[in-house]
């Protein structure tokens, strides 16, 4: 037993040591034609994708003026030695929001939190309602995408790859008065661009194709993102987080437009289109030109997910099925399923939620053991099979390899049926990182193996020993 007990702390120690420095990203990436479940690099093996996102790793925000920096080399230390490779890098239109109807218990008396840099120069002539120069729409600020360009080329030398949120629909949405502080706003530009169309003060119709000459803006934005990013090897973009169901065209349009203008560039990055709040519907994200998708909880992605069957790579996001929440099930689960399992994280607290919170620290950590297992497996090869192990979370390459997963009881019955090969057992509990290497098992027929940890969850890796 305390063989055991060495050999798991070794593993352990061995997992984070290579996961603190990490290797560069090998992309751009592109579905795998394999198993379009998952993306695949330049060797043409598929990558799992997994790991934390916080609302400030582009843009600083939180309480004061100007907001706290954010400390984006620690944030990454943080991500590598969790053993994270992918994260949402967030966008925040509005240059000012009040917290407080959001996070009621905020740690932070000053609930009004402000937000910089934004992608525009603020020149004036004028004052904009937050007291400082309105914006030239027509005039990009460098800072900003000096500060995209760095950070992600920062997550690319460390093995992270990075989704460019473009715009945010979720914020004017739910924060009342939102619009305020966006720089489409009448009152916070020189150019007198108004995206509130039909006056309702929430300027939505920025997101749907009902203003020419906010679109050219923002068409004129995405071109500059992409220009500053287009020879990196770890970028991904996201539309918009969370916009409303009637941006859905305009969503599409936006795809379009990306794939368009990049085609005759040196590379082509895959696109997302994420939950639209609210009221969306999945199939509408399904339907979508977008290469990625996150799906809110209809149809069981939050505690039962169903195999995609690789129309779309999902990555599974707990923004779109609790907001800030989740469980070490909901990860486990969503990879045996087939699924790109990532978490928004509270991080450090100070915009919402609690600082390094550890009831979160079961689902931070089970992003990273789920990737080693998938670094180590044939990920390509693989795909669901509830058929083959009772208890029905089985990612499997029938004869090779066998990812399961014990939500629940000590023991699973798995069909080893299809062929007549010996196999390695190793279990792991995520909750104590812990290993152990049992005997070898003969396959040819269903085989019924305990769980060393007793009533906890855990995960069961079976591989010929041939392969």
């Amino acid at each position: 037993m305390n063989a055991f007990k060495n050999l798991s702390l070794l593993v352990v120690c061995l997992l984070i040591c290579a996961s603190v420095f990490g290797e560069p990203t090998n992309g751009p990436l592109q579905v795998c034609p394999d198993n379009p479940r998952y993306f695949a690099d330049q060797s043409g093996e598929a990558v799992l994708l997994t790991g934390s996102h916080v609302w400030y790793n582009l843009v600083d925000m939180g309480p004061g003026d100007p907001p706290p920096v954010f400390d984006y080399e620690k944030y990454l230390d943080w991500m590598t030695s969790l053993n994270h490779n992918f994260m949402r890098m967030w966008t925040w239109e509005m240059v000012a929001w009040d917290t407080e109807g959001n996070n009621p218990k905020n740690r932070n008396e000053n609930t009004f939190h402000t937000v910089h840099p934004s992608p525009w120069k603020r020149t004036g002539p004028g004052i904009a309602l937050d007291g400082k120069p309105r914006f030239d729409l027509t005039a990009f600020n460098p800072d900003y995408f000096k500060r995209l360009r760095e950070r992600v080329t920062a997550a690319r030398d460390r093995g992270i790859y990075v989704s460019i949120m473009l715009f945010e629909g979720w914020a004017m949405q739910r924060i009342e008065g939102g619009f305020k502080y966006h720089p489409f706003h009448p009152s916070n530009n020189k150019n007198g661009i108004n995206a509130d169309a039909n006056g309702d003060g929430k300027g939505l119709e920025a997101y749907e194709l009902v203003i020419p000459a906010v679109t050219a803006i923002q068409e004129a934005f995405v071109k500059k993102v992409i220009d500053t990013v287009n020879d990196l090897d770890n970028v991904l973009y996201e539309i918009s987080n969370e916009n409303h169901p009637e941006s859905t065209e305009w969503q599409y349009h936006m795809i379009n437009f990306i794939h368009n203008y990049e085609k005759d560039k040196p590379a082509q990055h895959p696109v997302g289109m994420t939950f639209q709040f609210k009221g969306g519907a999945n199939q509408t994200l399904f339907d979508s030109p977008a290469e990625w998708i996150s799906p809110n909880n209809e149809g069981g992605y939050r505690d039962n997910p169903p195999d995609g069957k690789g129309k779309k790579v999902i990555l599974t996001d707990t923004d779109h099925l609790w907001g800030i929440g989740g469980n070490m099930d909901w990860v486990w689960k969503s990879v045996c399923r087939g699924m790109n399992p990532i978490f928004m994280d509270p991080y450090d607290g100070i915009v919402l939620g609690k600082p390094f919170d550890p009831q979160w620290e079961p689902i931070r950590n089970s992003m990273g053991y789920a990737l080693r297992y998938a670094e180590k497996m044939n990920l390509t090869a693989m795909t669901p099979h509830y058929e083959l192990a009772s208890s029905e979370y089985c990612l499997a390459n029938p004869g090779s390899e066998y990812l399961i997963y014990l939500p629940t009881g000590n023991e699973v019955t798995v069909d080893l049926s299809g062929a007549e090969t010996a196999y390695t057992v190793e279990w792991f509990s995520p909750l104590k990182a812990q290993f152990r290497i049992e005997s070898d098992i003969k396959g040819g027929a269903s085989r019924t193996l305990k769980s060393p940890f007793g009533e906890e969850v855990a995960v069961l890796y079976l591989s010929c020993v041939e392969k």
